[in-house]
């Protein structure tokens, strides 16, 4: 049951949460990916990913709360000189998804930082619940369509496969221009 009434607030991870945090990150991700391709020698994302993002300038890690109940977590990569922002990172836990949590979650993320000029996010092409959310619910558009024909960026998609046994050489890029 969907409640248009949410109140989602966002609480900043502390140090010592990071670890807890990692793990329901991978438990979100690894669902659709263990579905389509298996289970997997690794969790997905790879704890040295995590470890990466959780640590670079900019990144801010949130708890997604409903009350005092964690609903899911998000990390964000923000740039205040560029308001050029990223979702790196976004979840709901599975009991809590298809109830609003999600968008409402991404209403106090649009809150939180409103001289964003623009969010970026990814998603894998298997990820049909992502692509709907982030196009239908929140108003993103794709803007490019990672493949071995036309490779991410800055990324060697040899090391990129190296890291993941399957699924990451189709992967979208979606944009959300801020008015």
């Amino acid at each position: 049951m969907r409640n248009a009434n949410l109140v989602i607030t966002l609480e900043p991870v502390e140090k010592a949460d990071l670890p807890e945090l990692k793990k329901k990150i991978q438990e979100a991700f690894g669902i659709a990916f263990v579905e389509q391709f298996g289970e997997q020698d690794e969790p997905i994302p790879t704890d040295k990913e995590l470890e990466e993002i959780f640590h670079a300038s900019g990144t801010e890690v949130y708890h997604i709360l409903q009350g005092i109940k964690k609903v899911g977590g998000v990390v964000l990569g923000i740039h205040p000189e560029t308001q050029f922002n990223s979702l790196d990172f976004f979840f709901v836990s599975p009991e809590y998804q298809s109830k609003g949590f999600g968008l409402a979650a991404w209403k106090a993320i649009e809150e939180r930082y409103p001289d964003t000029k623009v969010w970026e996010t990814v998603t894998p092409y298997f990820e049909i619940r992502n692509i709907h959310f982030y196009v239908n619910k929140c108003g993103f558009k794709i803007v490019e369509f990672w493949n071995k024909y036309y490779p991410e960026p800055d990324r060697n998609l040899e090391q990129a496969m190296g890291e993941f046994s399957v699924g990451c050489d189709e992967t979208f890029r979606f944009e959300k221009i801020m008015k």
